[in-house]
């Protein structure tokens, strides 16, 4: 079972601390929820524990190692998806997916892309260039990428 803590986290942007003395542990099948006003530092703390983004102050450990010892393999445990889509306009949504899914290593096979696609009902939308996608299409999109890598 995996663990995923932080001790004294803090993140300071400019002159102003976000947070600080943040420390949670989340283990396997555990879930860690976010909720603030915005400027309150849910997207710095999430960069942060992707390792996007460096911490002011405190540690991040994964099964009791250090995640700054290597930040590359702490980054290959990840699916990190921010506030933009990364849907390339040209690809289908099949090549889309694809696409993310051979950049992160994942053998890919149609029954897998089909998998991905239908649990987001998108699978009527495979054939369609991602540039003619609604804002919902390509949140959808995004989020398959995670099953199908």
């Amino acid at each position: 079972m995996s663990e995923f803590a932080a001790n004294a986290l803090a993140c300071v942007r400019g002159e102003r601390v976000v947070f600080s003395g943040l420390e949670f542990t989340v283990r396997s099948g555990e879930v860690l929820a976010l909720a603030g006003p915005n400027g309150s530092g849910k997207s710095s703390l999430l960069r942060i524990l992707a390792s996007l983004l460096r911490p002011e102050h405190g540690t991040m450990t994964w099964d009791g190692e250090a995640v700054s010892d290597d930040r590359e393999a702490h980054r290959a445990r990840l699916h990190y998806i921010g506030h933009g889509n990364a849907v390339k306009p040209v690809l289908t949504v099949a090549e889309n997916l694809e696409f993310t899914a051979r950049l992160r290593g994942a053998a890919v096979t149609r029954s897998t892309l089909d998998a991905a696609l239908a649990a987001f009902a998108i699978g009527h939308l495979a054939d369609l260039p991602g540039q003619y996608l609604s804002a919902g299409q390509r949140r959808r999109l995004a989020l398959a990428r995670l099953l199908a890598s």
